[in-house]
């Protein structure tokens, strides 16, 4: 299976704009570590091995965060079903991170107000510990009042030691009905604890990256932390790794003392292209919807509505800014197939609300975006998707390449909320192969735009009002903020040293934000901006007008002839039809 995203190449394009971070990697072809995979645990991989001072290079055949990364719930979250499972090193784990993001990353991860709904009150006592001793799925089996109970006391004992969230509070059917009144009335209690939501996930990542790239700059040394996007690893020569730059389709060698693979669902295909075929993955596909849907997000009064379905599947429902974000499925992953989101999973979705509010009528029309994702799970072959371990392990092979034995690592699984202390972890069996000692640790260290952040809605108005001016309003100044943290006032700066013009279209953007983006952030299509760079795509936000608009203002920075821009501007009608479910007509003649 592909990630979509990846134009045909035009090789009367190639040369007309070198990419400075393919050069990086080309001009000196040798690093002690290669990490092949730029989702969020590459990166933070990536980023931690920077800081401890090594020559790390990382490639990624398609956009950062563009596959399992970027297709999440935008939740980080300890994961309290995981309980059953017995996974309970896995759950404080996650709690424990949980945690620290909302104080390192407080730019983009929030506390997050969830409530379950429940409908009886000893309603799977005897299945729960069945399912913990045999790992078997069984009849889908409610739970109940009393075992969601047990399970929030025990993960509020997780965050006793530097816990930042509230504790669980149970409700009866008339006060919950009370705060929510569009639930369900038959059920006979809420739970609402605190978990985190992180809204821009991509962004997120190309922080994580930028502190890496940040941290092996030495003043007057080599760049000792490379990144490229939009490159690929495609095979392994008697010369070394074969990476193809696919904008251009040129082909260089590359060597290393250490190989990371952290390419996901793909980790097996990955490690056949390097001749060394191996079977340790078995993903599930999850599909969202993103719905405008003012009812709906009203019912939901600020938080998440997150439940058991009649399927035995744990899903959710929450605001995202005035959108409603609905998911997610866990169905075996065909590989061989693109992941969208079917019309079998809208249905779904559908249900799935009708269960909880079943008042509130949801149709496709309010269906502003679609995404679906591959976990990147580990194989089982007799174990339901749904109770698939959300855990990860390390893989060891030794391979010879170019004359050298290498140590290849293969992840296996993970997730979001534990990716700083995979990455610890991944970085320390690194540092292990090469014999090198870690200086510095990542568990308190703020990343990107989340370093000197304001801590309250009063302190967040405050930066907003000293940095409107200057043909930056207040509305504008919000944006970036939302969008950068404090990395803003970089970005302040820059619209600053030239003559800037706002979009059009919309006024989250401008030309010299474009050009800010293309110098800063690794742009190598049009479609980036808008699902990766920006929330414009999964806001429903995406007009012909702005892909004219916003495909004008890359063409110079990036040397885009005229064909290339009408090439792009038809990619991303693409890309937003065929894997987000949006339609967008063409200004194309």
């Amino acid at each position: 299976m592909r990630i979509p995203g990846n134009a045909a190449k035009n090789d009367s394009d190639a040369g007309a704009a070198r990419r400075p971070h393919v050069d990086a990697l080309r001009n000196r072809p040798h690093a002690q570590v290669l990490i092949i995979g730029g989702g969020i645990n590459g990166v933070g991989t990536f980023r931690d091995l920077a800081l401890q001072g090594i020559d790390v290079a990382l490639v990624e055949r398609g956009d950062y965060c563009q596959g399992a990364s970027g297709a999440s719930s935008h939740m980080i979250h300890g994961g309290i079903r995981y309980l059953e499972n017995g996974e309970f090193r896995l759950v404080r784990e996650s709690v424990v991170e949980r945690n620290r993001l909302l104080k390192i990353a407080p730019h983009y991860v929030k506390p997050l107000r969830t409530t379950i709904p429940i409908f009886s009150t000893f309603s799977g006592i005897l299945a729960a510990p069945m399912r913990f001793l045999t790992h078997k799925q069984g009849r889908p089996q409610e739970r109940g009042a009393f075992l969601i109970k047990a399970g929030l006391t025990m993960y509020d004992s997780f965050s006793r030691d530097g816990g930042s969230v509230p504790r669980h509070q149970f409700k009866g059917r008339t006060k919950a009905l009370a705060e929510l009144p569009a639930l369900h009335p038959g059920i006979k209690y809420t739970a609402t604890y605190y978990d985190a939501s992180v809204h821009n996930p991509e962004r997120l990542t190309l922080d994580v990256l930028q502190d890496g790239e940040k941290a092996g700059t030495p003043a007057g040394g080599p760049h000792r932390a490379r990144a490229t996007n939009y490159v690929a690893a495609t095979a392994v020569t008697g010369e070394g790794v074969q990476l193809t730059d696919q904008l251009t389709g040129e082909e260089f060698t590359f060597t290393a003392d250490v190989i990371v693979n952290t390419t996901g669902a793909w980790v097996d295909a990955t490690n056949e292209a390097m001749g060394a075929a191996t079977r340790f993955m078995g993903g599930t596909k999850g599909s969202h919807i993103v719905l405008d849907h003012p009812e709906l997000l009203a019912a939901c009064n600020g938080r998440e509505i997150f439940f058991e379905h009649t399927d035995g599947r744990i899903v959710l429902i929450y605001p995202m800014g005035d959108r409603v974000l609905v998911g997610t499925t866990d169905i075996d992953a065909d590989m061989k197939q693109d992941a969208v989101c079917t019309e079998e999973e809208v249905d779904y979705f559908f249900e799935l609300i009708g269960h909880v509010f079943p008042a509130i009528t949801v149709s496709r029309g309010e269906i502003v975006y679609s995404f679906s994702g591959v976990r990147p799970l580990p194989r089982h072959d007799e174990t339901a998707p749904g109770f698939v371990s959300r855990d990860y392990r390390i893989e060891r092979a030794d391979r010879s390449i170019a004359g050298a034995t290498v140590p290849v690592l293969s992840l296996v699984g993970g997730k979001w909320t534990t990716f700083r202390a995979l990455s610890e972890h991944l970085a320390n069996d690194v540092l292990a192969a090469l014999g090198a000692e870690r200086k510095t640790s990542t568990a308190k260290l703020a990343i990107g735009g989340g370093a000197g952040f304001p801590a309250t809605d009063a302190a967040v108005e405050a930066w907003i009002a000293a940095h409107t001016g200057g043909g930056i309003d207040a509305a504008r100044a919000a944006v970036l903020l939302t969008r950068y943290g404090t990395r803003a006032g970089q970005v302040l700066d820059y619209l600053a040293a030239g003559a800037d013009e706002a979009f059009e279209s919309t006024r989250e953007l401008s030309r010299r934000e474009i050009e800010f983006m293309v110098e800063h952030e690794q742009i190598g299509h049009l479609i980036d901006v808008l699902v990766r760079r920006t929330s414009l795509a999964f806001r429903g936000l995406v007009t012909a007008e702005l892909l004219a608009e916003t495909a004008a203002a890359l063409a110079g920075p990036l040397g885009w002839p005229h064909h290339r821009v009408q090439d792009e501007i038809r990619h991303a009608q693409d890309i937003l039809a065929r894997f987000h479910g949006v339609q967008v007509q063409s200004l194309i003649a």
